[in-house]
């Protein structure tokens, strides 16, 4: 006698007889026969491995052709798409970091439809160079001679030392050895790029002296690095870069910053506290300058590097450059994004990083009592929903000790009941996802960065917020 798992699984129908039913024909339709066809294939291979055990519910069509239309749905659906980041940081790297502006997109979607002059000259027919398109706006904006983008600032410290001073050594202090983001950190770069990095002074103390010891015939540059995601404090001492930027220039060396989270101006005038610029940095002397495009400046990812115009030339021409050059596209929103430059006065407006980074708190406060009881509403009796003061981050390694005060939305159980993890899952899993983080035994919203106040509200209404 057939055992029931083997007479369920036997009684499963053909993929050719599905495929000819109504309801597969419509989804063939959408998808594509072949498409349709392998994740069919996949799907009745696992259900005949439901089948199998012992106290597996029986075949069910209609249940099947569904979770078939999900399964077709989710095989197709992009993986980056758009996410609410109420995280209370403005930066974050895992959400990617600097939101552009819709004028930004709309000279992206330009580049990416039409054939572009990328390397081409058109006043003289012959061939150019793609850097050209960001390298005047970047001279204007930083006070450099001559500029070179490059996939992320990794890969602009890569390339500057690699180009001024392969196998030779470059001097750094040991307080500023950071480590950004995925576990990179400066000596691996150094050592990747075919230097020798030597380490001078202490983790808290560094003094000239420190470097003039250490400078050596095969001292190839002096090299300072900005510390943009962490802070040392206490008993501590650095050397000013004019003072560093005469000492390699008296020994002939080349003087290189690395400023990693980089801005084009001054945030004090937002009220904002103080992040070097590249302008101050070549005006203490520095010969190269290394800067992100992604975070503090609101563009997409890239390296950036201005300075001296000869140190500037041989970094172009570096073999490497062409290995971790931008693409259109990125150029495209860069230029875009650095022509917001030109008009300062408007630019806290325009540039949506800046905008949230100088957002009101009083503007919060209101929004957060406007969503307070929606949310109260959406989520039921069993959470309740509280406006908190809260203080955001900047983020993405730039100014690690400076929060903004804001408002949040708290949301806690209100019993016994509840799983915080659980109910953050289910605002992951809403059409646009809802990012927050959990503080305190409660699920907090910071408000900073909520533009799309009605879609978020809309979407309330399928939530899932069961204990």
């Amino acid at each position: 006698m057939v055992n029931p798992p083997t007479a369920a699984r036997r009684a499963l129908p053909s993929v050719d007889r599905l495929l000819a039913s109504p309801a597969v024909t419509d989804l063939v339709a959408i998808y594509g026969r072949s498409r349709v066809t392998a994740v069919l294939r996949a799907a009745l291979d696992a259900e005949r491995i439901r089948l199998a055990q012992p106290d597996a519910a029986g075949w069910n069509e209609q249940s099947f052709l569904n979770s078939l239309s999900v399964l077709l749905q989710t095989s197709v659906a992009p993986s980056l798409k758009p996410v609410f980041n109420l995280t209370g940081t403005v930066l974050h790297t895992n959400l990617g970091r600097a939101v552009m502006p819709q004028s930004v997109a709309a000279a992206v979607m330009e580049a990416m439809t039409h054939p572009v002059n990328l390397e081409f000259d058109l006043a003289t027919g012959a061939r150019g160079e793609r850097d050209s398109h960001v390298e005047r706006r970047l001279i204007e904006l930083t006070g450099g001679e001559k500029a070179v983008a490059v996939n992320n600032n990794a890969a602009a410290v890569y390339l500057a030392l690699n180009t001024l001073a392969l196998r030779r050594e470059v001097l750094v202090s040991r307080g500023e050895l950071i480590e950004i983001g995925g576990s990179f950190r400066i000596p691996d770069i150094m050592s990747r790029a075919g230097v020798k990095l030597v380490e001078v002074g202490t983790t808290n103390r560094t003094h000239l002296k420190d470097y003039a010891e250490a400078i050596t015939p095969r001292t190839a540059a002096i090299m300072k690095v900005h510390t943009s995601n962490y802070v040392v404090q206490g008993f501590t001492a650095t050397v000013a870069e004019n003072e560093l930027a005469a000492l390699a220039h008296e020994h002939g060396l080349p003087f290189i910053i690395d400023l990693g989270s980089g801005t084009l101006i001054d945030l004090g005038q937002y009220g904002l506290p103080h992040e070097p610029t590249p302008r101050e940095a070549l005006a203490s002397g520095a010969d190269v300058v290394t800067f992100s495009g992604d975070k503090l400046l609101g563009g997409p990812q890239a390296g950036l590097l201005v300075g001296r115009k000869d140190l500037m030339t041989r970094i172009a021409k570096n073999p490497m450059k062409r290995a971790l050059r931008l693409d259109k596209l990125t150029l495209s929103a860069l230029d875009a994004v650095l022509r917001l430059y030109l008009h300062p006065e408007r630019l806290h407006e325009e540039l949506p990083a800046l905008r949230w980074l100088t957002r009101p708190r009083q503007d919060m406060v209101a929004q957060a009592s406007r969503l307070q009881p929606k949310l109260a509403a959406a989520l039921g009796d069993l959470w309740a929903v509280d406006i908190a003061e809260c203080k955001s981050q900047i983020g993405s390694g730039a100014l690690p000790v400076d929060s903004l005060p804001g408002a949040a939305l708290a949301i806690r159980p209100a019993g016994k009941k509840g799983n915080l993890n659980k109910l953050a899952a289910a605002f992951r899993e809403l059409p646009v996802p809802v990012i927050g983080h959990i503080r305190d035994g409660s699920l907090m919203f910071d408000l900073r960065c909520l533009d799309q106040e009605a879609e978020f509200v809309s979407q309330l209404k399928v939530l899932k917020a069961g204990a």
